[in-house]
């Protein structure tokens, strides 16, 4: 609703976003906005907490089982969809693709090994900021699966 005034009454695009920040508490607004989108047939951008978001992925790989499969997963995929992926960020992100390590590869990963290459502690030896930087914006990969997503952090112990 507020999209269709700012349209009409300013002129504004068509196609126009409302931008949400949804800080620290994210996860509890997912559903009704996902319910009001879908009411109001309206789009809206969702800016999260990049670090909040990678602090997620570390606690779900941390759980191991089904939320570590998980974020397995989105990495996976997020690697099918590197340049789409990375796009957006272009200007703010540089990732060097020869050392993300191969979806075979992080398949056989423990929990710790997928925590320790996202956790920022460059000194580490397992430590890839081009991993961090891949599963930062593969965010979007989640929301497209944001039902398993959220069995997966509701079931993952607070750590």
């Amino acid at each position: 609703m507020v999209i269709d005034f700012a349209v009409k009454t300013f002129g504004l695009p068509e196609e126009l976003k409302l931008s949400i920040h949804s800080g620290s508490d994210k996860f509890s607004i997912y559903d009704p906005i996902r319910e009001l989108t879908q009411k109001h047939d309206k789009g809206f951008h969702l800016k999260t907490a990049g670090t909040t978001w990678l602090e997620e992925v570390i606690g779900l790989a941390l759980a191991g089982g089904e939320a570590l499969d998980f974020v397995k997963e989105i990495y996976g995929k997020a690697l099918q969809n590197v340049e789409k992926l990375c796009a957006p960020y272009a200007d703010v992100i540089d990732i060097d693709e020869s050392q993300l390590p191969t979806a075979e590869e992080v398949k056989v990963w423990s929990n710790e090994d997928f925590a320790n290459a996202l956790r920022h502690i460059p000194g580490h030896p397992q430590y890839n900021p081009n991993l961090r930087q891949l599963v930062h914006v593969g965010y979007k990969l989640a929301a497209e699966q944001i039902d398993q997503y959220n069995s997966c952090s509701k079931s993952t112990p607070t750590l």
